[in-house]
């Protein structure tokens, strides 16, 4: 089921007192559609919102936290490190134009820059839909580990590997990779077993 459509990006705006604000779901589109992007695109963006559907009745902020995920890999360059922000002006400039203030949504935007929780208390939950495909089934986490290294094709295999490595471990390192409990239970095990096994591929 496509979780991407015209019809659920204008009952958001509805559900947030206002018009969806004109030329926005065809800017965001384009942006996820860009051909560099082979893993932050449209099919990553259905997914958060896939897993968003699941758990939105347990947030404070259900619209607050839907909107974050549609923005949070609005603006993507694998050779930047500013696309959470430059982001979250996106969706500060949306918010404007449609005249609603949610200044929740930046916060959960940037919690997802380095997975950090404590910006606001929906920001577990839009960090652990993030990090859900780490939990995902073998065949689709080797896709996402595939479209990773494509968007990072322009770093040299060894630097890559060794870079990768320690992301993959600071996960492993946490206690929980999954801060949530519904999101723990269902995806823990599966993400530290395929976390294992990607840094054996990675020689790490």
């Amino acid at each position: 089921m496509n979780a991407v459509t015209p019809e659920r990006w204008k009952a958001l705006w509805h559900r947030l007192g206002a018009p969806a604000p004109t030329g926005w779901f065809e800017r965001l589109t384009h942006s996820y559609s860009a051909p560099e992007r082979h893993y932050h695109n449209l099919q990553h963006l259905e997914e958060c919102l896939t897993e968003w559907d699941g758990v939105r009745e347990l947030t404070r902020d259900p619209e607050a936290g839907e909107l974050a995920l549609w923005f949070h890999d609005a603006v993507y360059d694998s050779r930047a490190s500013d696309n959470e922000p430059r982001s979250a002006d996106w969706a500060d400039q949306c918010l404007a134009e449609a005249g609603v203030s949610r200044p929740s949504v930046r916060n959960l935007i940037l919690a997802t820059r380095l997975h950090e929780t404590h910006l606001d208390p929906d920001a577990d939950w839009v960090v652990d839909v993030d990090l859900s495909i780490l939990g995902r089934e073998e065949s689709r986490f080797w896709e996402y580990e595939r479209q990773i290294r494509a968007e990072y094709a322009w770093v040299p295999a060894e630097v890559f590997a060794t870079k990768r490595a320690e992301v993959l471990r600071r996960f492993l390192n946490r206690e929980r990779i999954y801060t949530t409990r519904e999101f723990s239970s269902r995806l823990e095990v599966q993400a530290r077993r395929n976390l294992i096994a990607s840094l054996q591929r990675l020689g790490s």
